[in-house]
């Protein structure tokens, strides 16, 4: 069996912030299912916003492309929750 070395920094700045961010995605899933849409899209657009700032203190492209669509998409839906649109 190989042992693999981890990668991602441990206890830092961006640690605090990926676990954070994800525990309020979770969150934000949970109002989902419950039908409280207003709150999940204001969870989600935290949490993707998190991520998005991991993203740049990791130098990832892939987190910080996603995550600023994501954010986008989210912040659409919030002004289309608002408007009734």
């Amino acid at each position: 069996m190989e042992v693999y070395k981890k990668i991602t920094p441990k206890g830092g700045l961006s640690w605090y912030i990926k676990w954070i961010a994800s525990i309020i995605i979770l969150v934000a899933v949970v109002f989902r299912s419950i039908g409280y849409h207003e709150y999940d899209l204001w969870l989600s657009l935290f949490g993707i916003m998190g991520w998005f700032w991991v993203g740049l203190l990791w130098h990832d492209r892939s987190l910080i492309v996603l995550n600023g669509i994501l954010a986008f998409v989210l912040i659409i839906g919030i002004a289309k929750f608002y408007t009734g649109a």
